[in-house]
């Protein structure tokens, strides 16, 4: 079995079709045809099916393809380190993150660690936090920040970085938006923006309204900030948000009340595999715990 006919095997799984994988590949067809029925008659297994001009993988074919993948990666991972072990200064990092984190902390954290490192170059991939957990067990992504860190997840380690508070935004008119902070049960009667099932926020909000002793009444669901932000502008209804995303200017028609009673809060963290980093990932890893250190001691 070559390595050959492995990159040949999962580009025509992708692409379920032999002349598209050997273009991608800049190779004769026949010579990824000539690769796949090699690997087919040294496993003793068809791995493809025909369908008209397409082909399609055989369910035992799916099986090898996740396989195949994870071992492609590894080889890929293997070459990363070898390469910055070399030179550590000059690697890609793979970094994943949500929403919440995207329009103040990432861009803190990377932009001050450009200035240190200029020539450490960086792979961002925004997701959700399922999305960001997995991402990093099967090594898609080299690390990623998340709130709040997850503690019973095998295969990953987490650092706690810092911890913030919730607070609501409510629209200026509202008779609420005038107070200096308030109970959340005083909203229990307000219709609520939320981001959808699943999304780890969402159930931080409903655990904390259910807290207050009631359900929150959900008039409108976004997967994005800044349009849940936008039908608060608009007089929609309310949220609740953690406290760096409003960092920078508050959205016109907007205010933001703290919550005194329950106390909302999250821990949020970076987490990445249980295994040896590579040496620029590992570079990235120490300044960010240190950075943020450094960082609560003047908070």
């Amino acid at each position: 079995m070559e390595l050959r006919q492995l990159i040949y095997f999962t580009e025509v799984a992708k692409r379920e079709h032999v002349s598209e994988a050997a273009e991608a590949l800049h190779v004769a067809q026949s010579a990824v045809s000539r690769q796949i029925s090699n690997l087919e008659d040294e496993l003793g297994v068809k791995l493809f099916e025909r369908e008209g001009r397409n082909v399609k993988l055989t369910p035992i074919g799916r099986h090898f393809l996740q396989h195949i993948e994870l071992a492609l990666k590894a080889i890929d991972y293997a070459k990363q380190q070898i390469e910055e072990y070399l030179d550590p200064e000059r690697g890609t990092i793979k970094i994943g993150f949500p929403t919440s984190l995207a329009s103040y902390t990432m861009p803190m954290v990377i932009s001050t660690f450009k200035q240190q490192h200029p020539h450490i170059s960086f792979h961002l991939r925004q997701g959700s936090y399922k999305f960001l957990i997995e991402a990093v067990k099967k090594r898609e992504i080299d690390l990623a920040f998340l709130g709040p860190v997850p503690t019973e997840e095998k295969g990953i380690q987490g650092d706690i970085l810092f911890t913030e508070s919730f607070a609501a935004l409510i629209p200026t008119d509202h008779p609420l938006s005038q107070k200096r902070s308030i109970a959340l049960s005083e909203l229990r009667h307000e219709p609520f923006i939320m981001f959808p099932q699943g999304f780890i926020l969402r159930k931080i909000v409903e655990d904390a309204c259910k807290q207050a002793g009631f359900s929150p009444i959900i008039s409108s669901e976004g997967e994005d900030l800044d349009a849940i932000k936008g039908l608060v502008s608009a007089g929609i209804g309310v949220t609740l948000l953690p406290e760096s995303t409003f960092y920078g200017t508050t959205l016109r028609y907007t205010a933001k009340v703290p919550i005194e009673f329950p106390l909302v809060r999250r821990n949020v963290g970076i987490i990445l595999p249980k295994c040896d980093l590579a040496p620029s990932v590992n570079v990235f890893y120490q300044f960010v715990k240190q950075f943020f250190a450094t960082l609560n001691q003047y908070q």
